[in-house]
C-alpha cells in the first residue's frame, strides 16, 4: 500500500519508543505488530484492532469513528504549522487516547485536540522536534 493523500483523520499526535535502543529511547518491546522500531518510520494507531480499541477508547474523548487499521497499514502524516511529511507505517496499537481527553496542540490559532496517533522517534523527528512531545497533524492513507 503506498503513503497516499486521502483523508483519514486530524487530531494531536506524540511519539513513544519500541524495539531496540535507538535516539532518546532505551530498549523496549515490538509493539502489538511485533515488529516496532524506534529508528523506522512507525507508529501506533488507536484502533488497530478491537483489543486495541478497548485500551485507546478514543470515543470517550469524542472521537468516535476512527477508521481500524490494522498492522502494516500505511499512513501519510502531515504537521499542521510546517506541513512537514512523513510516511509511517502502523505497528502498534496506541496512544491510549482516553488517559488525555482535551489535550490540545495549536499552531497559529488553529488546536488540534485529542492524542490520536503515535509515532516513533525517527517518525516524529521528520515533522517536529522531539522537544515539543506533541504536535497537530492530519492523517492521510
Amino acid at each position: 500500500m503506498a503513503c497516499s493523500t486521502n483523508y483519514l483523520w486530524r487530531g494531536e499526535a506524540t511519539w513513544f519508543c519500541c524495539g531496540a535502543a535507538w535516539g532518546p529511547c532505551g530498549s523496549a518491546g515490538g509493539g502489538a505488530c511485533g515488529n516496532c522500531r524506534s529508528a523506522s518510520n512507525h507508529g501506533a494507531w488507536p484502533n488497530a484492532s478491537a483489543a486495541c480499541w478497548d485500551i485507546t477508547r478514543p470515543d470517550l474523548c469524542g472521537e468516535g469513528g476512527i477508521p481500524r487499521r490494522g498492522c502494516g497499514s500505511v499512513m501519510r502524516v502531515v504537521q499542521e504549522c510546517s506541513k512537514a511529511a512523513v510516511c509511517i507505517t502502523i505497528t502498534d496499537c496506541g496512544p491510549r487516547t482516553k488517559s488525555f481527553c482535551g489535550e490540545a496542540s495549536c499552531c497559529n490559532g488553529v488546536c488540534r485536540t485529542n492524542r490520536i496517533l503515535d509515532l516513533t522517534p525517527a517518525a516524529y523527528s521528520q515533522i517536529a522536534s522531539l522537544s515539543s512531545g506533541k504536535t497537530g497533524v492530519w492523517i492521510y492513507e
